[in-house]
């Protein structure tokens, strides 16, 4: 790879809509933080401080989760038909969509996500706000026949489960914020938002998009911060159901902290996912499809193909072609449109991933592109890493079995069907997976036998709002997308009348 070098741009200002020092939104209110203090939000790819960010502690959520318990059960949401829930999602889905390009900047500045992919989110962001509005006049029970030796009429009503906690991450604030609200106030739920510390400004500008939909005070409130805030709503007496994307120690804590009031908790956790190549696949398609499952958002993303398993007769092949694939990939800064990989989202996370680079090769593998951070060229203020290849990989590596969520792609042999799913499945994770062949049986078999959530076969990545997305094992249990998610937002009442 030649050296690259990072394109000067000037450092914008925040859209006018945003405030360079925020304030939490409650109940349809600017307030101030209880703490009275404020963290910075810094640019990952030059280290500038780009707006301070309000510090939540549990009395900002105590007053949240007291905001949304009476806009669920005295406020006027609670009595907004389905159709008008409906009209309401349709009316923030244009307004997110007519804002789009200021969101999409703004996610760049703060998380590092390169420009051009920011701004094709706008398809999934509001594909999910108008699918999820659809189904806000599809919610249903059923009439249901029953052998009582009484005269009884039995059906069921679903009913929305309450006040929603929902826990958000920061490598797609905007999307995550919808993805998480749209199901809940389409079920007619109230929400307590908590994104992340690296990624506060998108979501908290889509709280007020909810406010100018019509969506009523109180129904949307978004408290921003550190861990205290999150573990503050995870652990309170008051939220009926968490929802959270996220790593899975975080993910741990917090349902352990459920159990004591015995909340619903949907858990969307890590992975180390197995991306299977056989000797038959297309290469053409599956070389730039593994490349970016890993390298897209400098392998930021929980679903990222970061294992990827290549039958032996192709194996040197498949790795030539995955570097130089890799080398041609455009890292720069994040504001430039042809920039196709930029920085890692903090200085913590940067430093993680570097120690993952130092461990690779001390179990054995062999470094086949990248390796090292980039520390000149104008690189030096952010924290960018180059698209990484190891090879000689082992199973049992470190590097092979935890999530880095980094730009780190681990390539690793295999000569048999049943070896490679035994090897992809021997993992604590099971969040997705990929398979490239020509065959469809050989497919079809290896679909059953992955334990994965999802599994794309000759693709990689394809999310939609109608197909159910979630792990198995450590990645997390509950659904989101399709049906099951917003499923996940009702409760069911069984009713009984003598007739």
């Amino acid at each position: 790879m030649n050296a690259p070098v990072l394109t000067k741009i000037e450092q914008p200002t925040l859209p006018a809509r945003y405030r360079t020092r925020t304030l939490h939104l409650i109940d349809g209110e600017q307030v101030e933080p209880s703490s009275g203090e404020w963290f910075d939000a810094v640019d990952p790819c030059s280290g500038a401080v780009i707006a301070q960010i309000a510090e939540g502690n549990a009395e900002d959520v105590d007053k949240a989760v007291a905001s949304a318990r009476r806009a669920f059960e005295q406020g006027p949401w609670s009595r907004f038909k389905p159709s008008e829930r409906q009209a309401t999602l349709l009316r923030l889905a244009d307004l997110v969509e007519a804002e789009f390009d200021d969101i999409a900047l703004v996610d760049t500045l703060e998380m590092g996500r390169p420009i051009t992919p920011s701004r094709g989110f706008v398809s999934m962001v509001t594909r999910a706000l108008r699918h999820y509005a659809g189904l806000a006049t599809a919610i249903h029970g059923e009439t249901l026949g029953n052998s009582s030796p009484v005269d009884l009429l039995s059906y069921t009503l679903r009913e929305p489960v309450g006040v929603v906690g929902a826990i958000i991450p920061w490598n797609g604030p905007v999307f995550c914020a919808a993805w998480k609200c749209a199901p809940a106030l389409a079920a007619g739920c109230t929400v307590v938002l908590k994104p992340s510390e690296k990624g506060s400004l998108t979501p908290l500008r889509f709280g007020e998009l909810c406010l100018e939909a019509g969506i009523p005070p109180g129904v949307v409130n978004v408290v921003t911060g550190h861990g205290v805030a999150g573990a503050a709503l995870a652990d309170h007496r008051d939220i009926d159901k968490i929802t959270f994307t996220g790593s899975c120690g975080t993910g741990q804590k917090i349902i352990a902290a459920s159990a004591g009031t015995v909340k619903r908790v949907t858990m969307e956790l890590g992975g180390k996912s197995p991306n299977i190549v056989f000797a038959d696949a297309d290469l053409d398609l599956a070389v730039p499809a593994a490349a970016m499952a890993i390298f897209n958002n400098s392998g930021q993303v929980c679903s990222a193909g970061s294992r990827i398993f290549v039958e032996r007769p192709i194996h040197d092949e498949f790795v030539a072609r995955l570097v130089e694939f890799g080398e041609a990939l455009r890292l720069g800064h994040t504001l430039d449109p042809e920039t196709q990989i930029g920085p890692i989202v903090s200085r913590g996370q940067f430093d993680r991933v570097c120690s993952y680079l130092e461990v690779g090769p001390q179990e054995g593998a062999r470094i086949a592109l990248g390796g090292a951070p980039l520390r000149e060229g104008g690189f030096e203020a952010g924290f960018f890493i180059p698209p990484t290849v190891l090879g000689s990989v082992r199973d049992d590596m470190r590097v092979a079995r935890e999530e880095i969520f980094g730009p780190v792609a681990c390539v690793l042999p295999f000569d048999s069907f049943e070896e490679v799913v035994a090897r992809a499945n021997d993992t604590e994770f099971g969040l997705a997976a990929a398979v490239w062949t020509r065959d469809i049986t050989r497919a079809h078999r290896a679909v059953k036998a992955i334990r994965a959530g999802t599994v794309w076969v000759n693709h990689y990545g394809a999310m939609d709002p109608a197909v159910p997305f979630g792990g198995y094992k450590m990645s997390g249990y509950g659904r989101e997308g399709g049906s099951e998610h917003i499923e996940s937002y009702l409760e069911t009442k069984g009713v009984w009348i003598r007739i």
